[in-house]
């Protein structure tokens, strides 16, 4: 009696598998069919990345534009604070600060400019100055006067 029972066991378990199985296909098959409602939702997020590598072709395409390479000079006191201000950074006195790396008063700094007109000033411990050394000038609204640089 034994392996009759040990026969219907394993008759029992081997018709429960196949039931498992179908269970499985089934929901495998329910799956599927739930799929093509997830192409329509996943157009709309392939339009969401497609803007982004678009945006990087624009940024790509600002950082291919030539620069050529642009050195600002002033003399003043060995020991100022020495910054360049104008419209390459918004006109804020603190932005890009000027060193002397030699100690011998003259404070330098470079940027990396596109072709253009550039109007600038330097900002001596606070004091905002046009440089005397730059040939080109216009009026500014406060009724001094810019350094012209162009970039060609």
């Amino acid at each position: 009696m034994a392996t009759k029972k040990t026969t219907k066991t394993t008759t029992a378990k081997a018709k429960t598998a196949p039931a498992k199985k179908a269970t499985a296909a089934k929901s495998t098959t329910v799956a599927k069919a739930a799929k093509p409602a997830v192409p329509e939702t996943a157009d709309l997020f392939e339009c969401a990345c497609e803007a982004k590598p678009a945006k990087k072709c624009a940024a790509k395409a600002e950082k291919t534009e030539k620069k050529t390479r642009v050195t600002f000079r002033v003399r003043a006191e060995i020991g100022s604070k020495v910054f360049l201000a104008g419209c390459f950074n918004n006109w804020d006195p603190t932005a890009k600060q000027m060193e002397d790396k030699k100690g011998t008063g003259e404070y330098t700094c470079c940027l990396n400019l596109p072709k253009g007109k550039y109007e600038y000033k330097f900002v001596i411990d606070g004091v905002w100055c046009a440089d005397g050394e730059c040939p080109d000038w216009v009026q500014n609204d406060m009724g001094s006067m810019n350094s012209v640089k162009i970039v060609d």
